[in-house]
């Protein structure tokens, strides 16, 4: 079995994450899903969860990414502000980018990687 390379982008701040394919695909399930609990059924993550990485990014950033209507069943929802969907398209054109820049050197390194051991 072949060993392979990938390459993931973090955007990271002095307090943490800001950023990273985690909370980049939650942005991308909540603009789809209409709310956090179908983004976290969509990823199959808690809603627990979802909400924890929703409110990190909201105060990572000057204005929440994230903007969210309280209801009962049916009349909450959640969506991807303005702030969000730019900040989302810029992370994904810097992965673009840098697996882009990468792509020789990743070629290059798997070559020198073993083989991958089976149930890994």
């Amino acid at each position: 079995m072949t060993a392979t390379l990938e390459l993931r982008l973090r955007i990271l701040t002095a307090t943490g994450r800001a950023m990273g394919p985690g909370k980049a695909g939650l942005l991308e399930a909540i603009q789809a899903a209409g709310s956090i609990s179908g983004a976290a059924r969509q990823l199959g993550m808690s809603y627990r969860r979802a909400w924890e990485l929703t409110d990190a990014m909201n105060q990572d950033f000057k204005e929440p990414l994230v903007a969210t209507t309280r209801g009962g069943a049916g009349r909450g929802g959640a969506a991807v502000t303005p702030l969000g969907l730019t900040v989302l398209a810029h992370f994904r054109e810097m992965e673009a980018a840098a697996l882009q820049a990468a792509k020789q050197h990743l070629k290059s390194m798997n070559q020198h990687l073993a083989p991958a051991k089976p149930g890994c």
